[in-house]
Formats: structure tokens, C-alpha cells, sequence
């Protein structure tokens, strides 16, 4: 069967929807909400590359091939060459997370859905709490590849094995974490009898795991490490790749006593919450996908694994989409039940999405936009500068930035302090701030500072402060 497209009114309603999502994650940023990590990196990683400048990120000090091994950053450095503006790589984000609807309209034709039935569908994915969340929460690249999840599973359905490799290619391209999602599509093809789909895709991700922890991040980590989220999420399991499988394979226990269960049981219960009314008995299949980030996940240390906010979990909701079409297809679509699961969609939206973040979080710096923007047209392009971690994706764009986490910076290095030690920002503090303004004051360095605690620095008598 064929790529099937949709109708106008769909592609029209993408569109404007993909407008609302980008207004929405533009208007946070506006608002000095994003932060150092992860939109700044990125933004710093790709204007680096698009100048044809080395990219280490002086903020994480790794080579944009050694943070998760994507290859798919490549691909925006030839737009920022033109159009080097951090709103691409927002736009782009709202725009691939609307237009998954595409693909899934003709995923749902291949179950014989009729249209009323699809645009559910779309809907359902519209409004999955993730997909608001993480248009929100700065920039990741996997939300790139989105789309080409969907388009997988359609090469999958269609026995399409080329168009299939060639989207899980691209998948790994986005994350080194995606490769738990193509093991997870290995698995569920094995549970289909479909061997050799299965073993194409546990070799790809088993073998691109290998490159990316043995050869290609030892070779680019300033530091010679592997996988740095192994040290970062997992240390309890082992310092190593090879410490952590053993682990989990021969060593249960060591998991048992580490995993918060409530939390855990909790997270997957507002994972599912949206698709209840759409899953049946056969969606287990498609949703065995999901068992290797899951478990992943759930061992993670940080919290920021078993929530909706973080990009952690928008795989998971693509493949519960995925389920819930062919969960659908053997549901009651009268009338009545189409007005029932909407219903329904939005009622999850409500209680986990984060609109209410505009009434409240996002508006805490209110009296901190005039002053931060007055800085910043004072800030000479490509100058290096020490700032706030909210303040860095406005000024990401120079080889060096830094913000504030310690003491152990050296002043010499930049040309700007810009800091706020009554609104110190993420991983720094008042006393980390004020010892770089006063070590810049005690060294005569000319200052301006602003009624809001902000002060900007340089030790230029010419600067324009």
C-alpha cells in the first residue's frame, strides 16, 4: 500500500497548530525561561559548525558528535550558515511535533479507519501531555525524528525493509538513547516471527551502540570517556556499559533496592492515562517496544526520566500512538464513543500538560526582561562571556560561554561578566556570582548594574556600559 497523504484541512490544521506550539516555546524563551542546557548548547554546537569552527561546546567542553552521538545536527549547520537564528531550531521542533499527524493518518488507513476516526487519532497525538511539554522544555534533536517513527512502523506494515532501515538509521541519528527504542522494535518483531527484521534491527542498535562507546566518544571526550549519561543517570548499577548489563542480568537485587516502586507505578500510570479508552489486548504487542526505555526509565536516577516534561519519554507516547490505532481499529467508533475518547484526551491534557506554567513559573522574571535585553545589545558579538545559565541561549552564539557554576573559572578568560546573584539561575548560586563581581570589581573592571540585582562587567573602558 501506498504513502498515503491526507486531505488539505489536515495539512492546514498542522500548520496552525505547529504556529501555536512555536508561539508557545518562542514565548518561553522570550520570557528568559530557557535555559544553558539544552537550548544553548545546541544553538552554540550548530553556529560552531555552520562556521566551520571546531565544535566543542565550551559550556560541556564535548564535541557535538560526543554529547549523544547525533549525526542529524549536522543538517541545521547548513541553515544557520544563511539563518543563524536559535527560532529555527524552535520552529522546527513545533513544526516535525504537529506534522507527525501525516504519517499517522496513514497509519490509520492502514488499519481501515474511517476519516472521523483518524482525525482521533491525530488528535489523540496533538494532545498527548509529552508533546506539549517537550516543545516547552528547550531543544532536543530526537523530536526531529518523530515523523520517521511513525513512517517506520508504516514501512513495517507495508513489508517496505529498505524505507524501514533507512528510518532507523535516521533514528539513531537524533540520540545515542534512541538505540533502546530500535532494540525495542527488534523485540517486538521478534514477537512477530519476523526474524530477519528482528535481527537487522538488534545488530543495528547493538552495533551503533558499540561504535559510539568504544571508538567514536573515547576519541572525541576531552576526558576519553564513553556514554557520559551511563556515569551521569546510572552509577549504581556500575561505571561502565559492561558493569551495568552484568548487573541487571546477574544481579536483581542491586535493582530491587534502588527503584522508587510508587514512583515508578505512578509514572506509568500517567503515561497511559490518555490512551486507556484506545488500547486492547493485541496493543501489547506493539507497546513491548517500549520495554528497553522503559526500563531504562524506571532505573534512571534522576527524576526527570518518569516525568512529561522532559523529551525522555516522547518515544514512549509515539509507540502508545501507534498501539492505540490498532487498539482502536477493533473498538466500538460509533458517534458517541468518538465524543467519549475526545472528551477524554482533553481531560489528560488538562490534568498533565503545562499550559498553567504561563500563569505562573514563566512569569517570575518579569521585571528581569528590560535589564536582561539592555545587557545583551551591550554584549559585542563573539565576545566571550560568563552569564546566567537563562540568559546563555540569548547570547550562545560565540565560541566562548560559560555561566557560573563554581569558583574555578578563570576572569582573564572573558570579556563580560553578566550575572544576577539574586537570581543566580540553574546550577549556580548568589555566593558562585558574587565572587566573580567582585573579584572583576576589585580588579577594576567597569560595571553597570540594574535595580532588578543584574550587573554587566567588561574590562574595556570602551565598552559601550
Amino acid at each position: 500500500m501506498n504513502f498515503i497523504f491526507p486531505n488539505k484541512r489536515l495539512f492546514n490544521l498542522s500548520f496552525l497548530i505547529s504556529l501555536i506550539l512555536f508561539t508557545l516555546s518562542s514565548s518561553r524563551h522570550l520570557l528568559l525561561q530557557s535555559n544553558a542546557y539544552d537550548l544553548g548548547l545546541f544553538d552554540q554546537w550548530i553556529w560552531l559548525l555552520s562556521r566551520g569552527l571546531p565544535p566543542y561546546s565550551s559550556m560541556a567542553g564535548l564535541h557535538i558528535f560526543a554529547d549523544h552521538g547525533a549525526w542529524i545536527l549536522y543538517i541545521p549547520s547548513i541553515v544557520y550558515k544563511f539563518f543563524p537564528s536559535i527560532y529555527f531550531l524552535l520552529f522546527t521542533q513545533s513544526l516535525t511535533l504537529s506534522f507527525c499527524s501525516i504519517p499517522l493518518w496513514s497509519l490509520s488507513k492502514l488499519f481501515h479507519l474511517n476519516n472521523r476516526t483518524c482525525w482521533l487519532i491525530c488528535i489523540l497525538w496533538w494532545f498527548q501531555p509529552v508533546v506539549f511539554n517537550v516543545n516547552l522544555f528547550d531543544f532536543h534533536p530526537e523530536v526531529w525524528i518523530m515523523p520517521f517513527v511513525f513512517i517506520s512502523y508504516f514501512a513495517s506494515f507495508t513489508n517496505n525493509f529498505k524505507l524501514w532501515i533507512i528510518c532507523l538509521v535516521l533514528i539513531l541519528g537524533a540520540r545515542d538513547g534512541l538505540v533502546l527504542l530500535v532494540l525495542g522494535m527488534g523485540i517486538e518483531q521478534f514477537l512477530r516471527k519476523r526474524i530477519q527484521w528482528s535481527i537487522s534491527a538488534i545488530i543495528l542498535s547493538i552495533s551503533w551502540l558499540i561504535f559510539l562507546n568504544k571508538f567514536l566518544y573515547p576519541r572525541l571526550n576531552l576526558n576519553n570517556e564513553g556514554i557520559l549519561a551511563i556515569g551521569n543517570h546510572f552509577s549504581f548499577l556500575g561505571e561502565s556499559l559492561l558493569d551495568i548489563t552484568s548487573n541487571i542480568i546477574l544481579n536483581p537485587s542491586l535493582i530491587l533496592n534502588s527503584v522508587d516502586v510508587q514512583g515508578s507505578l505512578f509514572y506509568l500510570v500517567i503515561l497511559l492515562l490518555p490512551f486507556i479508552f484506545f488500547l486492547g489486548r493485541k496493543s501489547l504487542l506493539y507497546l513491548s517496544t517500549c520495554f528497553p526505555i522503559l526500563m531504562v526509565n524506571i532505573l534512571a536516577e534522576s527524576l526527570s526520566f518518569r516525568t512529561l516534561i522532559h523529551h525522555y519519554s516522547l518515544p514512549l507516547v509515539a509507540v502508545g500512538t501507534v498501539a492505540a490505532i490498532q487498539g482502536i481499529s477493533k473498538k466500538d467508533n460509533s458517534l458517541y464513543s468518538y465524543r467519549f475518547r475526545s472528551i477524554w484526551i482533553l481531560l489528560s491534557w488538562s490534568l498533565l500538560a503545562k499550559p498553567g506554567f504561563f500563569l505562573g513559573p514563566y512569569l517570575s522574571r518579569l521585571d528581569s526582561l528590560k535589564p536582561a535585553y539592555e545587557a545583551i545589545e551591550m554584549v559585542d558579538d563573539d565576545s566571550a562571556i560568563l552569564t546566567t545559565s537563562y540568559l546563555v541561549p540569548h547570547l550562545s552564539q560565540r565560541q566562548l560561554i560559560q555561566f557560573p557554576k563554581d569558583i574555578n573559572l578563570k576572569l582573564e578568560s572573558f570579556s563580560y561578566l553578566l550575572l544576577n546573584p539574586y537570581d543566580p539561575g540553574w546550577s549556580s548560586s548568589t555566593t558562585v556570582q558574587n565572587y566573580y563581581l567582585n573579584e572583576a570589581k576589585a580588579k577594576g573592571w567597569f560595571c553597570r548594574s540594574w535595580n532588578n540585582g543584574q550587573t554587566l562587567c567588561s574590562p574595556d573602558n570602551n565598552s559601550s556600559i
